[in-house]
C-alpha cells in the first residue's frame, strides 16, 4: 500500500493504545491512590503528564500527517481530475474522429452503393425498356405488315373479283413494258383507232407511213382470263380428266372470243395494221395458251390476232423500236443530202474566193519586190554620193544635173508608184 496510508493508520493505533494505557494507568493509579499511597501520586501525574505530552505530540504529528495526506489527496484528486479531463477530451476527440471517419466511410459506401444501384438499375431498366421498345417496334412493324398484307389481299380480292379490274392489272403491266422500251410519243393509251366507231383500244403503237404526213396504229389489247385458268388448274390438282378437258375448252373458247372481239373492234386498215396483239399479262397464261395445239396459228390466221406474253411483247417492241429508228434515219437522209449540197456550193465559193485572194497576194508580193529593187538602187546611188571626195563634192555641188536625167528618174519613180497603186487597188 502507499506510504501515506500507512502513515495514517500507525498514529491512530498508537493514539488508541496510548488512550487505553492512559485509562488503565489512571484506573490503576486511582486504585493505588485510594489504597493508601500518596507517594506514588507524583509518579502517576508525571506519567500522565508524559502521556499527555506524548499524546499531544502524536496528535500534532497526526494533524500534520493528516494535512499532508489531505494535500496529497487534493493533489491526487486534482491530478486525477486533470488526467480525467484530458482523457475525456482525448476520448471525446477520438470518438469525434472515429464518428467523422465512420460518417465519411458510410457516405462513401452510400455513394458507391447508390452509384452501383443507379448504374445497375439504369442499365437493367434501359435494357428492359430497349427490349420492350424493340418488341413493341417489331409488333408495330408486324401489325403494319399485316395491315399492308390485309390491304394487299383486299386489293387482290377486289381486282380478282371483277373482270374489268383484272383487265386493269393487265393494262398496268402492259403500260410498264411500253414505257420501258418505247418513247412517250411512240405509243398512246385509249386510242380511237376506228374513225367510224367509239371503241378505244387499251394501247396502240404509232407506226410511220410511206410519207411524213401518213401514219398508222398497231393495236394492243390486254386480257386476263383468270377465272378460266383457275378452274383449269383446280381441275388438274383434283385429278379429274373430264374437268380438265372442260376447263381447257372454256379457256380456249375464251381466247377465241377475245381474239374475235379485238379483230372486229380494232383491226381497221389503213388506219391500223392488218393485225393486232392480244397481251396476256403473265407468262403462265401465255404458256397455257401455247400448250393448246394449233391455237396460236388459228388466232393469227382467222382473226389476225397474235398472242403475246410479257417476254414476247418486249421482243416485238424492241424490233419495232429499231425499225422506227431506221425509218427516222431514212427520212432525215434527204435533209442530210440537201445540207451536204449546200455545204459543197459554199465550199466552191470559198475556193474561188481563196483563188482570187491568192492572185491579189501574188500581185502585192511582186509590187513589194519591185519596191525593194528600187530601194536598193537608190541606196547604191546614195552611197556613191556620200563616197565622193570633199573637193569633188564641192565642185559637184556647183553643177546642176541635166534636166532630162532628173525627169527620167522622176518618170521611173512615178511609173513604179502608179503600178504599185494599181496592183493594190
Amino acid at each position: 500500500m502507499p506510504d501515506g496510508v500507512w502513515g495514517v493508520h500507525v498514529p491512530v493505533g498508537v493514539v488508541f493504545v496510548l488512550v487505553v494505557v492512559a485509562f488503565g494507568l489512571g484506573w490503576w493509579a486511582a486504585r493505588r491512590f485510594s489504597r493508601g499511597g500518596g507517594a506514588s501520586e507524583d509518579r502517576v501525574f508525571g506519567t500522565l503528564d508524559r502521556l499527555a505530552r506524548s499524546l499531544e505530540s502524536e496528535q500534532r504529528t497526526f494533524v500534520q500527517q493528516m494535512g499532508l495526506l489531505s494535500e496529497r489527496l487534493m493533489d491526487l484528486v486534482a491530478g486525477s481530475e486533470g488526467r480525467l479531463e484530458r482523457l475525456e477530451a482525448r476520448v471525446a476527440e477520438e470518438l469525434h474522429r472515429i464518428r467523422d471517419e465512420n460518417e465519411r466511410t458510410l457516405e462513401s459506401l452510400r455513394r458507391t452503393v447508390d452509384e452501383k444501384l443507379e448504374t445497375t438499375l439504369e442499365a437493367r431498366l434501359g435494357a428492359s425498356f430497349r427490349l420492350v421498345s424493340e418488341r413493341l417496334e417489331e409488333v408495330h412493324r408486324g401489325l403494319g405488315e399485316m395491315r399492308a398484307l390485309a390491304e394487299g389481299v383486299g386489293d387482290l380480292r377486289r381486282i380478282l373479283a371483277n373482270v374489268k379490274r383484272r383487265g386493269v392489272l393487265g393494262e398496268v403491266q402492259l403500260e410498264n413494258i411500253l414505257s420501258d422500251i418505247l418513247l412517250p410519243e411512240q405509243y398512246a393509251r385509249d386510242v380511237r383507232v376506228n374513225p367510224n366507231s367509239e371503241e378505244r383500244v387499251d394501247f396502240a403503237v404509232r407506226l410511220p407511213g410511206r410519207t411524213a404526213g401518213e401514219g398508222m396504229w398497231l393495236p394492243i389489247d390486254a386480257k386476263f382470263p383468270l377465272a378460266d385458268v383457275e378452274a383449269y388448274l383446280a381441275a388438274e390438282e383434283a385429278g379429274d380428266p373430264e374437268a380438265v378437258r372442260r376447263a381447257r375448252r372454256r379457256f380456249v373458247e375464251r381466247l377465241r372470243l377475245e381474239a374475235q372481239k379485238v379483230r372486229e373492234k380494232y383491226v381497221v386498215p389503213p388506219h391500223t395494221t392488218d393485225f393486232a396483239l392480244l397481251f396476256l399479262p403473265f407468262e403462265s397464261l401465255y404458256a397455257e395458251a401455247l400448250r393448246e395445239p394449233g391455237l396460236f396459228e388459228t388466232l393469227q390466221r382467222e382473226w389476225r390476232v397474235v398472242l403475246v406474253g410479257p417476254t414476247t411483247l418486249a421482243a416485238i417492241l424492241h424490233s419495232l423500236s429499231l425499225g422506227l429508228r431506221t425509218v427516222a434515219i431514212e427520212r432525215r437522209a434527204g435533209e442530210v443530202w440537201e445540207l451536204l449540197r449546200r455545204v459543197q456550193a459554199d465550199f466552191s465559193r470559198l475556193a474561188d474566193l481563196l483563188s482570187r485572194t491568192r492572185r491579189k497576194l501574188d500581185e502585192a508580193l511582186r509590187a513589194v519586190d519591185a519596191a525593194e529593187l528600187e530601194r536598193e538602187r537608190l541606196s547604191r546611188r546614195l552611197r556613191g554620193v556620200f563616197d565622193l571626195p570633199e573637193e569633188e563634192s564641192d565642185r559637184a555641188s556647183g553643177e546642176r544635173p541635166p534636166a532630162d536625167a532628173d525627169a527620167g528618174r522622176g518618170a521611173d519613180t512615178s511609173f513604179l508608184a502608179s503600178e504599185a497603186e494599181e496592183r493594190y487597188t
